[in-house]
């Protein structure tokens, strides 16, 4: 699929937003491989450009949502107090919502486009990301190497960039490729509600949402492989976060 992303326009063959009325719900076949949707646009064309669309979007939500995470929680480990306190509370608040109904909520006050979804998905995001940030660096704001630091006259900005942040990478990227396929199944729904990415964007959720109530039993196939692309990417998502987790936690590995 990321093969796919990058090399889009070789790989489709066809162009997922030219319409043939001619062609129009036509059956998986020799022209259209995985048929025509009602405006006669490949299917199998969409599906290609649909994951630069969900790819793009689920990356550039995990990567906001872990920066955005990343600066909270570090904060908030290192300097405690009332910093720590208040930020601690906006992060229940935020938690006592599922990601797909803060999700809902953000992209409907924000309006349908890609750089709104993005930022939709990313916010319900940030508070998972900022309790791991923040309970790796209250453990390591304690170790030797954090005192001596401070005895030799480092600042305290530099500590925890320089020591403390390199330390809590490792928990970060197995967080990030486990929220990775969280954000795309995210994507899609909103899309499915009309919430996420418009039209005449080649989203998989937008393919189910125009084809499942009135072709699910006329034209299947409109259901039927956008439907597997998304339960794919997904599913590989979830392999590669169970993969670095092993490779990153010595724990994991076979003895």
């Amino acid at each position: 699929f990321v093969f796919a992303a990058v090399f889009a326009e070789w790989v489709a063959g066809m162009d997922p937003y030219q319409t043939n009325a001619a062609t129009s719900l036509a059956a998986p076949g020799s022209i259209h491989i995985l048929g025509a949707d009602v405006m006669g646009r490949d299917v199998y064309s969409r599906i290609i450009h649909g994951a630069r669309i969900s790819l793009l979007v689920g990356i550039g939500s995990t990567v906001l949502g872990c920066v955005l995470g990343v600066i909270i929680g570090l904060s908030s480990g290192y300097l405690l107090g009332w910093f720590d306190l208040a930020m601690q509370r906006l992060m229940d608040i935020m938690q006592a919502l599922p990601l797909l109904v803060m999700a809902l909520v953000m992209a409907a006050a924000l309006g349908p486009s890609l750089e709104n979804t993005i930022l939709a998905i990313s916010i319900p995001l940030v508070p998972n990301v900022a309790r791991v940030i923040r309970s790796n660096t209250l453990a390591l704001r304690e170790m030797p190497f954090v005192e001596s630091a401070r005895a030799c006259g480092m600042s305290e900005l530099r500590i925890a960039v320089r020591h403390v942040l390199p330390n809590t990478l490792a928990p970060l990227i197995v967080l990030a490729t486990a929220q990775l396929g969280s954000a795309i199944l995210t994507e899609a729904s909103l899309s499915f509600l009309g919430l996420g990415i418009p039209e005449p964007h080649a989203s998989w959720g937008r393919m189910l949402s125009e084809s499942a109530a009135e072709y699910v039993r006329t034209a299947p196939w409109l259901v039927i492989f956008p439907g597997i692309a998304i339960s794919l990417v997904v599913f590989g998502t979830n392999l590669l976060g169970d993969a670095v987790r092993d490779i990153l936690d010595p724990r994991q590995r076979k003895t």
